[in-house]
């Protein structure tokens, strides 16, 4: 199945042979302190810059309705973001993951995210778009 949209997302989660458990990784575009002018310019044109893990969670696909959803309860936490990596961790025997099995994998992401290895995560704008960030 393709993923085109958070709506694709939370369908292909519910459509697994075993029940799944969603991981999110918000980051914050940040512009690091030596940058260049030109580093500068880019960033103002929303061009390069560093994504920064500001807060992790884990989500069973039945605890999240939409996109919106997700966007006001992450507000709840009073952390700006700018992006959100996805992923998801498959249970077993029919028993979803819990947030214990969730840790270890989050932090995975998070060393991932912050090595720019984001290739293997759904990424979303603040907004919903789906992005392709290379």
């Amino acid at each position: 199945m393709t993923i085109s949209s958070f709506d694709d997302l939370l369908q292909a989660a519910n459509s697994q042979a075993e029940p799944q458990l969603l991981l999110f990784v918000f980051t914050k575009a940040e512009l690091p302190e030596d940058a260049t002018e030109q580093e500068k310019a880019n960033f103002e044109q929303g061009m390069g810059g560093t994504l920064t893990p500001v807060v992790c969670v884990d989500k069973s696909p039945e605890e999240i309705s939409s996109f919106t959803a997700l966007l006001e309860e992450s507000k709840k936490t009073g952390q700006d973001w700018d992006v959100v990596f996805a992923s998801s961790l498959s249970g077993r025997a029919g028993i979803a993951p819990n947030s214990d099995q969730a840790e270890q994998p989050l932090q995975m992401m998070v060393q991932a995210i912050q090595a720019g290895s984001i290739g293997s995560f759904l990424a979303f704008s603040n907004t919903g778009e789906i992005l392709d960030i290379s």
